[in-house]
């Protein structure tokens, strides 16, 4: 059954009233707001793409009734950080092509945060979801990478890693909600998969870092501790009478990991600042 003409609840209308707010936000550029370094750039760039993935994370979070007032928290905020921060990215962009690709981003965002506040979530939708919020998250990281070889320091590469665990934390918890949902993705296992792997490697390789410092060690442990239990509801899945409870602890443990490398890759980005 289509939802296209159904009811919107307070609170779909209350998201979707914030929609509005913030395009009037990005239309107003904000003094107050504005990117100092080429290292801040790059840490607000990665946090696009993470803000692309915790997104249809908190969609299919909301759909399947998981943690729904807080899952509608985080859509919310995430909207309007996206807004703010593209509008930072594109006035600060140091080159032509940079400015570009945000300039290449903004429709393609526009299109998506229509498909996120537009109507209630539904299991028919998530295809088209899914698909939006990987052009999204192409063009945030096709401006990070650009960012970061403009920069050409070695530090900038590891904001740009840091930055990206924040961003595979959001991912593995999104696919694991489309499983849970029984919506059928091409490749989503393996994507799945890939976004695990990659953030246990890239977790060694900033803890290995000789830019490292302690407070970062610090951060990284209790990211890895967070990572195990993340893990652990990750492997035994949704199934089950405990499913939604595992699919609850998921979404939390995902949120306790973003905490976690958006203070590790600030902590990198102000290393040369």
């Amino acid at each position: 059954m289509s939802h296209r003409f159904a009811p919107v609840p307070a609170s779909r209308r209350r998201l979707m009233q914030a929609a509005g707010a913030c395009l009037l936000a990005a239309a107003v550029p904000a003094a107050r707001a504005q990117i100092h370094s080429l290292n801040e750039a790059i840490n607000k760039a990665g946090r696009q793409r993470m803000l692309s993935q915790r997104m249809a994370k908190a969609w299919l979070a909301i759909g399947q009734g998981i943690d729904v007032p807080r899952a509608e928290r985080v859509l919310h905020d995430s909207m309007a950080l996206f807004d703010r921060q593209l509008v930072e990215l594109k006035l600060f962009a140091p080159t032509p092509e940079i400015r570009g690709t945000y300039d290449a981003l903004e429709p393609v965002w526009g299109q998506y945060k229509t498909a996120l506040v537009g109507t209630a979530p539904a299991r028919t939708a998530t295809p088209e979801l899914i698909a939006l919020d990987t052009r999204v998250l192409q063009l945030a990281q096709q401006g990070t990478a650009q960012l970061e070889k403009h920069s050409g320091q070695p530090v900038g590469r590891l904001v740009n890693i840091a930055g990206r665990q924040r961003m595979l934390s959001q991912r593995t918890a999104k696919f694991f909600l489309v499983q849970s949902w029984n919506v059928t993705l091409p490749n989503a296992r393996a994507e799945f998969d890939a976004a695990r792997a990659e953030f246990v490697r890239a977790l060694r390789e900033l803890d290995a870092a000789p830019q490292a410092t302690a407070s970062i060690r610090g951060d990284l442990e209790l990211a890895r501790q967070q990572w195990v239990f993340f893990e652990n509801a990750l492997e035994r899945g949704a199934e089950g009478s405990a499913g939604a409870t595992r699919a609850a602890q998921v979404f939390s443990t995902s949120e306790n990991i973003l905490d976690l490398m958006d203070r590790v890759t600030g902590q990198y980005a102000r290393l040369a600042a």
